[in-house]
């Protein structure tokens, strides 16, 4: 019996430390492995594209109080942005020149409701959640992103609108699976 659970801890280890080389490489190539369920699930690709409304972006959060909260509470993990925080990938909902309202019912962008954007008062173990406001005109630099997939992401209800030189890149799907529609009420 020993000899068959030595051969399946070797399979998995070769398979981990496989999947740990290809992420990797993948992310040197210019790749992205997304597997929270704030975007499609799969592999994005870095594009040379500008920051428009509806594109992929990943991310460095700045250093905030907010972000500082999802780090401890595992809601974002570190990394090697500035800040120290790993990046995010979000979709961009709203640019320069965009009304934003932000309150308790949810996000509206140009008077428009945006689907799944209805803040959470707490997470899922009953933690309570930061509940950020906003009703502005949009800056020159300022965008705002979110999940329109997961009404659960961790995203502009939360932290706000990001500054244009937290963005790192603009990515594109090359495979991705909708997980959410099974995974999410």
């Amino acid at each position: 019996m020993k000899k068959p659970l030595r051969i399946l801890a070797i399979f998995v280890l070769a398979i981990s430390i496989s999947l740990f080389v290809l992420s990797i490489v993948l992310r040197f190539g210019g790749f992205y492995i997304n597997t929270t369920p704030s975007l499609p699930v799969g592999l994005y690709r870095i594009v040379d594209e500008p920051v428009l409304k509806g594109a992929y972006v990943a991310f460095c959060p700045p250093q905030s109080d907010v972000f500082e909260l999802a780090l401890a509470r595992g809601y974002i993990n570190p990394g090697d942005c500035p800040s120290g925080y790993g990046q995010l990938l979000k979709r961009v909902h709203a640019v320069a020149g965009d009304t934003v309202l932000i309150d308790e019912t949810g996000i509206s962008v140009n008077g428009e409701r945006l689907p799944n954007s209805a803040p959470l008062s707490t997470d899922a173990y009953g933690a309570t959640l930061p509940q950020y406001r906003f009703n502005e005109v949009l800056a020159e630099s300022e965008y705002l992103l979110l999940s329109d997939l997961n009404p659960h992401s961790f995203d502009a209800r939360y932290f706000g609108v990001i500054d244009r030189t937290q963005i790192v890149h603009v990515v594109r799907p090359v495979v991705t699976f909708n997980l959410q529609e099974e995974l999410l009420p």
